[in-house]
Parts: C-alpha cells; sequence; structure tokens
C-alpha cells in the first residue's frame, strides 16, 4: 500500500467550524488516492542524500540527518532529520523533523502538485497513517488544510485535524480554504449546471 493512500483519500473533521458540505468539498479535493506517497511496492527505490547517515541494520533503522532529502520518483521529502524504520517486509514506519519538513508530490491524476510541511512528519505502514504535527500545513489546488495535528487513515480514509490547545502557538483552530469547483466541474451529464 503506498504512502498516497495514507495520508489523505477521505476525510472527517475532528473540533472544525466549516460547514459539513465545505469540509467534504475540502477533504475530496485535497484527499486524492495518490495525495501524497512513497510506495513501499513500488519499483522505483527509495533514494536519500543527507550529511551524514547512521545505519543499525541489525534493528533496522537509518537515521539521515543534515539536509535531508528523501526521493521516489518525484515525490521528494527534505528535512533536518529523517529516521527509516525497515522491517522483513520492508519500509515501515519513516519519521521527519525539520524546521518545517516539507513534502511534495507531483500532480497525478487530474489533481494538482501536493504540497505539505510541518515540523514533524510521520508515516506508518502498520497504522496505516500519516501524522503532520507542529504548524502542519497541506495545500492542493489552491485549497488549503491547516492545524495543529493531521492525521489520515489511508483504511478508513479518514482525515482528522486538531488546532493547537494553547493560544501561544496560533489561533488554536483547524483552519481550510476551498477553491470553488472549476466551471467543467460543475456540469450534470446533460449539460446543465449545478449550484455548490
Amino acid at each position: 500500500m503506498s504512502l498516497a493512500n495514507n495520508l489523505f483519500p477521505r476525510v472527517r473533521p475532528c473540533r472544525l467550524s466549516a460547514k459539513p458540505m465545505a469540509l467534504a468539498a475540502l477533504c475530496l479535493a485535497l484527499v486524492t488516492p495518490a495525495a501524497l506517497a512513497f510506495d513501499p511496492e513500488s519499483d522505483d527505490p527509495i533514494r536519500v542524500n543527507a550529511d551524514s547517515a547512521r545505519l543499525d541494520d541489525g534493528k533496522g533503522v537509518a537515521t539521515y540527518t543534515g539536509s535531508v532529502e528523501m526521493t521516489q520518483g518525484q515525490t521528494n521529502l527534505t528535512a533536518d532529520k529523517v529516521v527509516l524504520y525497515r522491517d522483513e517486509e520492508g519500509v515501515s514506519r519513516i519519521e521527519a523533523t525539520g524546521q518545517p519538513a516539507h513534502y511534495r508530490q507531483p500532480a497525478t491524476e487530474g489533481q494538482g502538485e501536493t504540497d505539505a510541511r510541518a515540523l514533524n512528519i510521520t508515516w506508518s505502514a502498520s497504522e496505516n497513517r500519516v501524522t503532520f504535527e507542529r504548524e502542519a500545513v497541506i495545500e492542493q489546488d489552491g485549497n488549503l488544510f491547516r492545524g495543529d495535528v493531521i492525521h489520515y487513515d489511508s483504511v478508513e480514509r479518514v482525515v482528522t485535524a486538531e488546532g493547537a490547545a494553547d493560544q501561544d502557538e496560533g489561533s488554536g483552530r483547524v483552519e481550510m480554504v476551498i477553491q470553488p469547483r472549476k466551471k467543467s466541474d460543475r456540469q450534470d451529464t446533460d449539460g446543465s449546471s449545478q449550484s455548490q
């Protein structure tokens, strides 16, 4: 299963003050099957460049520090530090930290480039979850999803977001910006327009 499926394909809010239809529209806009993906089952290798690396083969842990750049195909992650955990099935967890850590996925399947950043980004294969923590922002096609913590469960296809508990760390709320659908997306099969 790909990291893309682990980030944003379906959405359910947590403590959001937006109307349910607006939330659904944003979630569908941001959440595509290939929204964010490092794919452990891909034939493309995951390549890592960093200032230093430490591999503990016995524990299955590789730690990369200093201007880390991780790529697979056109997918790119940059961070100050990345820790990769491997088990008998391959990469099982990726932890990235930075000021911020930055994730980019190229445009796919009619969706624009996905640009995500947070101070901490964690992907877990066993939990089918990607978590963006602290100053988390995800942007795609002009749509924006911002919160202190954003979780994506790829099996349930659910996104949950939380604002910061401490008001000094921001507004304490989740923010969403939803772009209007393109005119061609608003037409029925008979050619008539639908309202949003």
